[in-house]
């Protein structure tokens, strides 16, 4: 695909995400965790890397990012999700040698995820700051409005 076709999706899932962080907010659990400081990475199949900071306070949104780009470039290797990648290393049903993440930087929270869009786009998705289900479930719901 062309790269400025796949960054014009990128651009609306990242658009689509941004209006429905206020319902997120809501939560009780979810708007506790970082304030509202939280962060989307996203990376395409080429190493391209796009990403949104929310908040105020920066340094937290910083702190959050780096979490978020964590979770996206392990998806990125790997191929899996943060959290599936962990668990299969941990099984040994997978070396993690294969993929040069050695278990003190494995992230293993949830949150990082592969994603193929409609055209077979491959994206590696990052997103940080609410609980781990949330951070999901954000990224997916997006992904069904944004087509």
């Amino acid at each position: 695909m062309e790269n400025s076709t796949l960054s014009l999706k990128i651009e609306k899932i990242i658009e689509t995400i941004t209006s429905l962080l206020p319902k997120y907010m809501e939560g009780p659990v979810d708007s506790k965790i970082t304030d509202g400081n939280v962060a989307l990475c996203i990376i395409d199949e080429q190493g391209n890397v796009y990403g949104k900071l929310y908040g105020d306070d920066k340094a937290r949104s910083r702190r959050t990012y780096q979490i978020a780009w964590t979770k996206a470039s392990q998806v990125w290797i790997t191929g899996m999700a943060t959290g599936e990648y962990e668990k299969k290393v941990f099984n040994g049903e997978i070396d993690e040698r294969i993929y040069g993440i050695s278990r003190p930087d494995f992230i293993g929270w949830q949150g990082g995820q592969p994603v193929a869009l409609k055209d077979g786009s491959k994206l590696s998705v990052g997103f940080s700051g609410f609980r781990g289900i949330s951070d999901i479930e954000i990224v997916k719901k997006a992904l069904e409005i944004a087509g």
